[in-house]
């Protein structure tokens, strides 16, 4: 009897085991302190955050996975991916993607070198302040707005891309470009690294926070080109939501923001 117990024990785990889908969703691996790479494993804000909120999702193995932003984005508008944070809503540049319920609300400000803030008015208003100046971005971000977006493709402003938060802070520093645009803590954030690093110089650009943008609601974005390649994914988005809407009502997602901040 017991010999036959066992028999149904050992078929019934691979089975329970094969109900547990694995899932990969892809973060940005170079936005500190939101999302960010380190060791080879994601780690920073939204890592911490969907880490907890997945293991609230018994039913799936979910693996996040640090990527160049742009691959990240082109992954998803392939549908060779499923999600991908932290993207904002952008629906007429993005149309590939679906957003979750929003996670944080990021300010989105412009950093100056004084320099190229001299002879111009303060407060600034944006774009029409800055026009002339060189702005650098992220690769791959879609930020500044509208008005910024049309100043450049008329060749009022110029935009400079590099593929990080500190390429760019040290680009600004070195006044090879005039600002930098991006969230207001993640630019906060590596300037501090910076000068832990020791590169922060004395002969470096004073900078100054010129500008708020904007303010941005984040998401995870779910790819909509995958033509059924995962049909488990209205069941992950409904319980994803549902787990941040908890989340935050709770105040455990503004908790975990503090608890990473302050490490």
């Amino acid at each position: 009897m017991k010999f036959i117990l066992l028999i149904l024990l050992c078929l019934c785990v691979p089975a329970l085991a094969a109900d547990i889908i694995e899932v990969s969703i892809y973060a940005d691996e170079s936005y500190p302190p939101y999302s960010y790479k380190e060791n080879g494993e994601a780690r920073g804000i939204y890592p911490a955050i969907f880490s907890k909120a997945f293991e609230r999702m018994p039913a799936y193995k979910v693996h996040i996975k640090p990527v160049p932003w742009k691959r990240g984005l082109m992954l998803m508008e392939t549908g060779q991916g499923l999600a991908l944070f932290p993207p904002y809503n952008r629906p007429l540049e993005r149309p590939y993607l679906n957003n979750s319920e929003p996670v944080l609300t990021e300010q989105v400000v412009a950093f100056c070198s004084e320099n190229s803030m001299k002879r111009r008015k303060h407060p600034s208003s944006w774009p029409e302040d800055f026009q002339g100046l060189k702005v650098g971005i992220n690769a791959g971000f879609q930020i500044g707005g509208d008005k910024y977006r049309k100043a450049v493709k008329d060749g009022k402003m110029f935009e400079d891309q590099a593929p990080s938060n500190r390429s760019n802070i040290l680009k600004l520093l070195l006044g090879r470009i005039d600002c930098y645009v991006n969230d207001r803590l993640s630019i906060l954030w590596e300037i501090e690294r910076i000068k832990a690093d020791g590169v922060y110089a004395d002969s470096s650009q004073a900078i100054v926070e010129a500008a708020v943008i904007s303010q941005e609601q984040a998401y995870l974005g779910y790819t909509n080109r995958d033509n059924g390649r995962y049909p488990y994914k209205p069941d992950f988005m409904r319980a994803l939501n549902q787990i941040l809407t908890d989340m935050k009502k709770s105040g455990e997602i503004q908790k975990i923001v503090e608890d990473v901040l302050s490490k």
